[in-house]
């Protein structure tokens, strides 16, 4: 398995600076990985670093926390694509979901999804899984299919305890006859754990620890 080319390597952490981004867009190249997870806030600089490169650039909106307007988050999403984003990972609005307001939930999915859309880029809709019971994780899969969402992203990586084999195998038995993916994210930092979440369903991994991960 070339496992360099499920890696999203990715940085999001508050403090990073433009060095960072310069090192992590020029290790996706070395390492030839999918791409690179970043903040919006470089979304320019990876493009004009990536120019001519087959990596993508991913970015996060409502991110991450989720909790954001609706019209903030689409306006983000509009942003990032016009900067040079290829794919989206927006976080679902999770107050909004434990509040059973699903009418608002599906309204924030389906608004950013087409946002995205329209120009092109695909979204991945991340679900903080570890967050969600059952029955809310399968809601907002089956909101997801419904509205065309590209991917299910089990974590933000920003809350422990991050992603699971489990997570994944319930996501995947969910999402069985859709087009959905799934990308695993959180905590991922080993090699036998990333094959572990592909074998389980995952088709992407989202990890700060790429080059690690291949390296072991």
């Amino acid at each position: 398995m070339q496992i360099e080319n499920f890696l999203e390597y990715t940085l999001l952490k508050s403090n990073t600076d433009l060095n960072a981004i310069k090192s992590l867009c020029s290790e996706a190249k070395q390492y030839n990985l999918f791409g690179v997870c970043l903040p919006p806030f470089y979304v320019l600089d990876a493009k004009r670093i990536l120019e001519d490169s087959k990596q993508k650039i991913v970015t996060v909106v409502g991110f991450p926390f989720g909790y954001n307007t609706i019209s903030s988050k689409v306006e983000e999403t509009k942003r990032a694509v016009d900067d040079g984003a290829d794919e989206i990972d927006m976080v679902v609005n999770i107050s909004a979901v434990k509040d059973g307001k699903w009418t608002h939930v599906r309204n924030d999915i389906d608004s950013v999804t087409r946002a995205a859309h329209l120009k092109g880029c695909q979204l991945k809709l991340i679900i903080e899984a570890s967050y969600l019971n059952d029955e809310e994780i399968k809601r907002l899969c089956d909101l997801a299919i419904d509205l065309g969402v590209n991917f299910i992203k089990t974590s933000t990586g920003v809350i422990a305890p991050g992603t699971s084999v489990e997570v994944v195998k319930k996501i995947n038995q969910i999402l069985i006859g859709s087009n959905i993916q799934i990308k695993a994210s959180g905590a991922v930092n080993n090699k036998d754990f990333a094959i572990e979440l592909l074998n389980a369903g995952a088709t992407r991994i989202g990890t700060s620890t790429a080059i690690q991960i291949i390296k072991s």
